[in-house]
């Protein structure tokens, strides 16, 4: 395969599908600071700050809650993956497989992960309105349009590598719309809403692949049809994105909407 300036380069992909271990590292270490443009702007809307108590619903590891303890907020996360889990409790912050102990409910609980939001949308944004106070906020979050995202293109392999059992599809619920009707749904007020630019960008191709991979969204892929071929797609997928200097670069935009539990 040639990178974007012309220079081959070996397709960088795994001949084995990533360890658990592995993968959550890679999360934490490459994906999840894509996201930081949007858990900072949602906690600015929400005014997080001292005083106040968050919840984060797969929270994964845990640098939503990091930001959010750095506001002086005082956080818990629900993981149910164990290896993220862990790695989020590294970083000496209070997550837990299910309701923790210490509080039932908050004045803020937010869902960022569109992966939750894609599998049971209604059942994790119902979730999020009986864990905060009345009269607290809940935010919901997903990718922006399909046409604004140029991860799309990528995620396009997840989506026809997966075979009968199908990949969950991250462009479900893209659009405010589709996010206030969920969260209307689930009982809620929407009060607010935004957009947010969220680039994802790697030092290079192999990073890339590693973190996209990462996310879950191509588990059903995987299945199907091989960690080595879905990986060695998504590494051509991402040539249009290499630039001169082998780093990775896709424009996207997320959406958000707050709601209030009355």
């Amino acid at each position: 395969m040639a990178s974007a300036h012309g220079t081959a380069t070996a397709a960088p992909f795994q001949a084995t599908r990533p360890t658990p271990a592995s993968r959550a590292r890679d999360w934490a270490e490459i994906q999840e600071r894509t996201l930081v443009p949007l858990y900072e702007a949602v906690h600015e809307r929400l005014a997080v700050g001292h005083g106040g108590s968050l919840l984060d619903l797969g929270c994964r590891s845990g640098l939503a809650l990091l930001l959010a303890a750095g506001r002086g907020a005082r956080v818990a996360g629900l993981e149910p993956d164990p290896e993220l889990r862990e790695l989020a409790r590294a970083r000496r912050l209070w997550v837990t497989a299910g309701l923790p102990a210490t509080r039932s409910a908050h004045g803020v609980v937010t869902v960022f992960e569109p992966l939750r939001l894609a599998e049971e949308p209604l059942r994790t944004a119902r979730e999020a309105a009986r864990l905060v106070l009345p009269g607290g906020l809940v935010a919901l979050a997903g990718f922006g349009p399909e046409q604004a995202c140029q991860s799309a293109a990528v995620l396009e392999v997840a989506r026809r590598r997966g075979g009968p059992r199908h990949a969950l599809d991250p462009f479900r619920l893209s659009g405010a719309g589709e996010l206030t009707r969920l969260a209307a749904d689930a009982g809620l007020r929407v009060v607010g809403s935004g957009t947010v630019a969220c680039p994802f960008g790697y030092p290079d191709l192999d990073s890339a692949v590693r973190g996209l991979l990462a996310t879950g969204w191509f588990d059903a892929a995987i299945d199907y049809a091989g960690a080595a071929p879905v990986a060695k797609e998504v590494a051509e997928a991402l040539h249009p994105f290499t630039r001169a200097d082998d780093t990775v670069r896709m424009a996207n935009t997320f959406q958000y909407v707050l709601a209030r539990r009355t």
